[in-house]
C-alpha cells in the first residue's frame, strides 16, 4: 500500500499577513495587499503598485547579523518555517535529524541581492562586492539556511519551475517521503522579486495590471475587465510527515497530502496552451494519484492570475476535465487579495486550502464584477462561503509551460 503523507504544520508570510492566522482573517475580510510600491522609486514604471509584505522585521526575528546574511526571500522562508514547526510541535535532535529534509522552491531566488551588489560593483569596484553575494543570491539559499538553523540533515534542495515552484516543491517532497528518503519534509516556496528590473520585465510582457488609480481593485481573476496580475512577495511552508511518524509522536494532524500531478504544455515559453491540455493532464494525474474520482473534488483554488490568457485557459481546462460537474465545483482565486507571489504562490495557496478544510470556509475571489462569457464557473464571488469540502485541489502554472496540481484531503484513519 502507498505510504500516506499528512500535514502537521503551516507557516505563511504574505502581503496580507505575516502569520497564517493573520493572513486567513484578512482573506475572509476580502482585504487586498496591493498598494503603491515603497521599496524603490516606481515613478518611471508603467505599473507603480505591488503587493509587498508589510511590517516584516527580519532583524527582530533573527538578529541583525544573521538577517544581513539572508536575502529577503530567505528571510520570508525562514520565518514561515519557524511558524510551521512551532505548530507541528516537531523537535529535531540527534534521534531524527537525518530523516528530516528541506525542499524550498523559488522561481527567481535572491534577485534583490544580485541587483544591490551589481550596483555596488559599478559604483565602487569589484573588490567591494559582498562576500555573501553568492550564498545570498542562489535559489537554494533558503533551503540551505533553514537546514543549518534547525539542524535538519535529510534531503535538501530547491526547485525552480517559475510560478509552479511551490506546488512542485510540495509534491516532490511528498514523493520523497513515500519512497522512504525522509520521514519529515519541510516544504514550500518563497519569493521576493518586487524590484525595478523584475517589474520592468513583467510590464514589457504586458503581464501586470496598470490600474495605478485603484491598486486594490486591480487583481480581478476571471472578471471580464481583468488586465494583468499584481506582483507580490512572501512565502508558504508546510510540514509534511509520514503518517506513522506523525502518529508515533502524537502530532496534531491538520489534513492529508493525498494527490500530486505535474506536466508541461510544451507549447510556449510564457503563454498557456489555449485549450488547457497540459493543465487537464496535470489535474487528472493528481486525482488518480490520490486514488479519487473526479466527483470527489469539492473545491479548487485556481491559479487564477487575472491575466486574459491564464483565466480563460484554466477555466477551459476545468470544464474539459470535469464536464458538467465543473459548474458545481466552487473555484476561487486568492490572488485577488494576495497578488501573485510567483514561485511562492502555490505554497501559500496550499496553506489556504488546508485552512479552508480546517475552518469549513472557502475564500472568495474578490473584485469579480463583470462576468466574462469565456469564464463561466462558480468563482465564489466577493464573499467567503461556508462549506465542508473533503478533497480540495490547487493549481499552479508557470512560464516554461509548467503545470502542477495538488490535492489535500480531510484526514481520517
Amino acid at each position: 500500500m502507498r505510504k500516506r503523507v499528512v500535514i502537521t504544520g503551516l507557516g505563511c508570510v504574505c502581503p496580507i499577513g505575516n502569520t497564517v492566522q493573520e493572513t486567513w482573517q484578512a482573506l475572509l475580510e476580502g482585504k487586498s495587499g496591493a498598494a503603491p510600491i515603497t521599496t524603490f522609486d516606481a515613478s518611471a514604471h508603467k505599473t507603480k503598485f505591488a503587493a509587498e509584505v508589510k511590517g516584516f522585521d527580519a532583524a527582530a526575528l533573527f538578529g541583525t547579523r544573521d538577517a544581513r546574511k539572508m536575502d529577503r526571500f530567505t528571510q520570508f522562508a525562514t520565518a514561515a518555517t519557524l511558524e510551521a514547526l512551532a505548530q507541528s510541535g516537531l523537535q529535531i535532535d540527534e534521534s531524527n535529524r537525518n530523516r528530516v529534509g528541506v525542499l524550498i522552491g523559488s522561481g527567481i531566488g535572491g534577485i534583490n541581492t544580485l541587483i544591490e551588489q551589481y550596483e555596488a560593483m559599478k559604483q565602487r569596484g569589484p573588490e567591494r562586492v559582498s562576500p555573501f553575494l553568492i550564498p545570498m543570491m542562489i535559489s537554494d539559499g533558503a533551503a540551505g539556511n533553514i537546514a543549518i538553523r534547525i539542524d535538519a540533515h535529510g534531503p535538501n534542495m530547491s526547485i525552480a519551475t517559475a510560478c509552479a515552484s511551490g506546488t512542485n516543491a510540495l509534491g516532490e517532497a511528498a514523493e520523497m517521503i513515500r519512497r522512504g528518503a525522509a520521514d519529515v519534509m519541510i516544504a514550500g516556496a518563497s519569493e521576493a522579486a518586487v524590484n525595478s528590473i523584475a517589474m520592468a520585465g513583467m510590464n514589457v510582457m504586458t503581464a501586470l495590471s496598470t490600474r495605478n488609480d485603484a491598486p486594490q481593485k486591480a487583481s480581478r481573476p476571471f472578471d471580464k475587465d481583468r488586465d494583468g496580475f499584481i506582483m507580490a512577495e512572501g512565502a508558504g511552508i508546510l510540514i509534511l510527515e509520514l503518517l506513522e511518524h506523525a502518529e508515533a509522536r502524537g502530532a496534531n494532524i491538520l489534513c492529508e497530502f493525498s494527490g500530486y500531478g505535474t506536466t508541461d504544455d510544451a507549447h510556449h515559453i510564457s503563454a498557456p496552451a489555449e485549450d488547457g491540455a497540459g493543465a487537464v493532464h496535470s489535474m487528472r494525474l493528481a486525482v488518480e494519484n490520490a486514488g479519487l474520482q473526479l466527483e470527489d473534488i469539492e473545491y479548487i483554488n485556481a491559479h487564477g492570475t487575472s491575466t486574459y490568457l491564464n483565466d480563460k485557459s484554466e477555466t477551459t481546462a476545468i470544464k474539459t476535465l470535469f464536464g458538467a460537474q465543473a459548474y458545481k465545483i466552487p473555484v476561487s482565486s486568492t490572488k485577488s487579495m494576495t497578488g501573485h507571489l510567483l514561485g511562492a504562490s502555490g505554497a501559500v495557496e496550499a496553506v489556504f486550502c488546508a485552512m479552508a478544510m480546517m475552518e469549513n470556509t472557502l475564500p472568495p475571489t474578490m473584485n469579480y464584477e463583470t462576468p466574462d462569457p469565456a469564464c463561466d464557473l462558480d468563482y465564489v464571488p466577493n464573499q467567503p462561503r461556508k462549506a465542508e469540502p473533503r478533497h480540495v485541489m490547487s493549481n499552479s502554472f508557470g512560464f516554461g509551460g509548467h503545470n502542477a496540481t495538488l490535492i489535500l484531503s480531510r484526514f481520517h484513519k
